[in-house]
């Protein structure tokens, strides 16, 4: 990656923390909005309807506060945002917006409304086909060139056609190549050593050419208003954590049924249950249908898992770094609606919410998992040495609201 190279020597290349879970959809909320989960009440992909057990998918009109864009709009700033995760269905905008994972319909992911036939022109994907490329590395390869060409060829589009102050695009393709290949990138023997460089490679092309344009845009040579970063961190995985089952192994948690289809079917004696990738929430009687334990024990029973997985070790070594208690984690409107523990597995331990699996530990055909303290940030300006991923978009906002 030379053009990383030469542009990241120019100022500040820190590690940075991102919020808790580890998550696209939980960390690109938080950079959007430059606040937290308690804040801006998004905890995963998934959550509960409220008083039930009925899964839903949380999404941009679930999202009570302002994004930086729309922060810019009022100040008659237009933005354009490509490829932006957990912004489906798109809102408008004073500007363009192109939404990203989890989008399920380019047509609805949009605006304005005219750009869903041009970038069918321009062959853009929203995404690969995960189910596919997990299985098979030609094809994860084929539409990983696919994927980065479309997104080549919006940002050119757009960044000719509209108006902008700000203009932000999102690259996914490194994401999903590191969860289905991540071996490659260590070893020159593994069969896919050169493509998973060649990868690489082409990002790196990429965000030269960004670059590039945007001094020849600006006249900011020294790229003041140029920022990168990763919405996390990644690692190997050497196992799966299944929370849920160790939960069911441990006596917190029983279903009636087996095999397991919902989280319906959790027993009323159950004490905690836990949502991807690593939320538990003790099942209070004050806030689901079917739950036993009091709200004066709550904090009991979240304090007594907390202490078991905090000694729980596999091959003779912790399995989690750590684990959090919501009421310390989280702060503001939508903390109530917050997990009552997230724990942060150690690095090579990739932590589930899955209720299929009955024992606690085992593999899937994921090769890599997320770590929430390795994400980085880049700017051309001095950065402190310690830095969280809502840090930036007020230093953006500020930048450009002067």
């Amino acid at each position: 990656m030379p053009r990383a190279k030469e542009i990241f020597s120019r100022g500040s290349l820190r590690r940075m923390k991102v919020t808790l879970p580890e998550i696209s959809s939980v960390s690109w909320t938080s950079f959007m909005t430059g606040m937290a989960p308690g804040e801006h009440g998004i905890y995963g992909f998934t959550d509960l309807k409220p008083d039930s057990y009925d899964i839903t998918f949380p999404s941009f009109p679930d999202l009570p506060v302002k994004t930086l864009w729309e922060r810019l709009g009022e100040k008659g700033k237009r933005s354009v945002v490509v490829n932006q995760p957990a912004t489906y269905p798109a809102r408008p905008i004073e500007g363009a917006l192109v939404s990203g994972f989890v989008a399920i319909d380019l047509r609805q992911a949009v605006h304005p409304k005219f750009l869903y036939a041009k970038l069918q022109q321009l062959g853009y994907e929203i995404d690969i086909d995960a189910q596919e490329g997990g299985k098979n590395a030609d094809s994860l390869f084929k539409q990983l060139d696919t994927g980065l060409r479309g997104r080549r060829k919006a940002w050119d589009y757009l960044w000719n056609r509209e108006k902008w102050d700000y203009f932000q695009v999102v690259v996914t393709g490194t994401d999903r190549l590191m969860h289905f290949q991540m071996p490659a990138a260590y070893d020159p023997a593994h069969p896919e050593f050169d493509r998973f460089r060649a990868y690489y490679s082409a990002v790196d092309s990429f965000l030269g050419e960004v670059f590039e344009r945007y001094v020849e845009k600006t006249g900011d040579e020294a790229g003041e208003g140029f920022w990168v970063l990763s919405d996390h961190g990644f690692c190997a995985i050497e196992q799966e954590f299944y929370v849920n089952a160790w939960l069911r192994s441990e006596g917190y948690l029983e279903f009636l049924e087996d095999p397991v289809q919902s989280l319906g079917a959790i027993a009323p004696e159950s004490r905690a249950f836990a949502l991807d990738p690593g939320r538990i929430y003790v099942h209070r009687s004050d806030r689901y249908p079917k739950g036993s334990v009091a709200p004066r024990d709550a904090a009991a029973v979240a304090d007594e898992i907390r202490g078991k997985l905090l000694a729980l070790e596999h091959g003779g070594a912790p399995v989690c770094q750590a684990v959090h208690r919501g009421e310390e984690l989280y702060a503001g409107e939508h903390a109530k609606r917050a997990p009552d523990l997230v724990l942060t597995a150690r690095d090579g331990y990739d932590s589930k919410g899955w209720l299929g699996p009955s024992e606690p530990f085992g593999r899937s055909h994921f090769t890599g998992m997320h770590n929430w303290d390795d994400a980085f940030v880049w700017s051309a300006s001095e950065l402190p040495e310690s830095m969280v991923i809502t840090d930036i978009a007020p230093r953006i906002e500020s930048r450009l609201s002067k």
